[in-house]
């Protein structure tokens, strides 16, 4: 059936209004999200005069808060938030005192064992930064003794996963361990006098989920940033030209920034990670194909993506004898991120391509997509603790914009006899969300 002008338009303003509201929500969750990040604990192990050594640095207030770390990015949407904010407060004599009073309650869920007999730890020192912007997380240390058996070869550490992502790094012998211990895993046995270190197949392997953990679920922006390509065109040579030329770009500044050549503040690069994702969206709204300016963009762009994952190793560092091999899995696991979001968005999109294309499949589309829509609407309701868990933050803030893609993709193939009606009803206001998001996070890094 045709339909008029004045007809599509109105329905694509009341289109534009529902995604603009949608946005504000979204935005408001996302950017407290970048104030209150959840940061791994770094833990350098030493051995000596009988005994093994834990320095530890962390977010003390959490662990007093009770946040459980594994399960949130975003300590403002806990229950504790109000018990962390007030805990930040703190002068450093006063969090001290209330983090040796929890001592007894974290030893107990921080896991020791010498040949395999349980160690006790003890606490020996806490030290803690004075009070500056409460709006950044306050960086502690606290250190930890226990008593090793005579003769003793080997060792394991873990915590409790209510304590998040522990990096663990052997200090002062040959060939030193180094572990990325997530969600309460426990080291693997470490040699006391040293030769734990990972192969270089191990470091490859070992940093393949940090990569991809970085962009799912942790990298929105850099989702966002594959979607702004993504949306441009559903054509394949488009995307992959683009997508080819931004792997190149931030594998290039990874690589300079991770072996020290280049090092740019977060001040800076991040504000500009941010005007790059309102660039690629907002010239989705307008560009049928890619400009001529649009690859050399794009790689200027990855090049300070580059430098925001940069940023992500410097928060643990990578291990010295293998960091090649680290380096490159971390970014093989970048890459089956990206990977999975754009053919995530290809699913979820194909049937009203196909469509939009001419295949006579309405029926199929009505009811393919009123099947996701169900599903969207029922995970962001109900909140599934496992997804949520996963997913490392509420899962509407992934369903919501799920399930407003399916509804665009519904009245694409409702207005299907209008011309480019997937680009006008679902990439134009795709990209115009994305850009919303871009923007908001440009002006919050930049003044905020």
């Amino acid at each position: 059936m045709r339909i008029t002008t004045s007809f599509l338009a109105g329905a694509r303003v009341a289109f534009l209004r529902a995604l603009s509201s949608a946005a504000l929500i979204w935005i408001t969750t996302l950017s407290a999200a970048y104030a209150h990040e959840v940061l791994p604990s770094i833990g350098d192990m030493r051995e000596g005069d009988g005994q093994v050594t834990f320095e530890i640095r962390a977010n003390l207030e959490s662990f007093i808060a009770g946040i459980n770390l594994t399960e949130t990015e975003n300590t403002n949407e806990t229950a504790q938030a109000s018990t962390y904010d007030e805990l930040r407060a703190l002068a450093p004599e006063a969090l001290a005192e209330k983090f040796v009073a929890f001592w007894p309650d974290m030893a107990a869920r921080i896991t020791i064992t010498a040949d395999g007999v349980p160690l006790t730890p003890v606490l020996t020192d806490v030290r803690i930064d004075p009070v500056g912007d409460v709006e950044v997380v306050r960086p502690s240390i606290f250190t930890f003794s226990a008593e090793l058996p005579d003769d003793a070869q080997t060792l394991q550490m873990g915590w409790g996963p209510e304590f998040g992502v522990l990096v663990l790094r052997q200090m002062d012998v040959p060939a030193p361990y180094d572990g990325y211990l997530e969600a309460g895993s426990l080291s693997d046995d470490i040699p006391l006098y040293g030769g734990g270190q990972a192969t270089w197949l191990e470091s490859f392997i070992g940093y393949i989920p940090v990569g991809f953990d970085h962009i799912v679920p942790k990298g929105l922006d850099h989702i966002l940033f594959v979607l702004g390509l993504f949306f441009l065109s559903t054509r394949l040579r488009p995307l992959l030209l683009q997508v080819s030329l931004f792997t190149l770009a931030h594998t290039i500044t990874l690589a300079l920034a991770g072996l020290g050549y280049v090092s740019v503040p977060g001040s800076i690069v991040e504000p500009l990670i941010a005007a790059s994702i309102v660039f690629v969206a907002v010239e989705n709204i307008w560009a049928r194909g890619i400009s001529r300016w649009r690859p050399f963009v794009i790689f200027g762009f990855g090049l300070l993506h580059g430098l925001g994952f940069a940023s992500v190793l410097g928060e643990f560092g990578l291990p010295e004898n293998t960091f090649v091999a680290a380096l490159i899995g971390f970014n093989v696991g970048v890459e089956i991120g990206q990977l999975a979001v754009i053919s995530l968005m290809f699913l979820c999109i194909w049937q009203a391509v196909r469509i939009d294309r001419g295949m006579n499949e309405v029926g199929q589309g009505f009811a393919v997509y009123s099947v996701l829509l169900i599903i969207a609407v029922a995970l962001a309701l109900l909140n599934p603790a496992g997804l949520a868990t996963a997913l490392e933050n509420p899962v509407w803030l992934f369903a919501a914009p799920l399930a407003a893609i399916f509804v665009f993709c519904m009245a694409s193939i409702h207005f299907r006899d209008h011309q480019a009606a997937f680009h006008r009803i679902v990439a134009i206001p795709a990209s115009l969300a994305i850009a919303f998001v871009g923007a908001y996070w440009f002006v919050e890094r930049v003044f905020l």
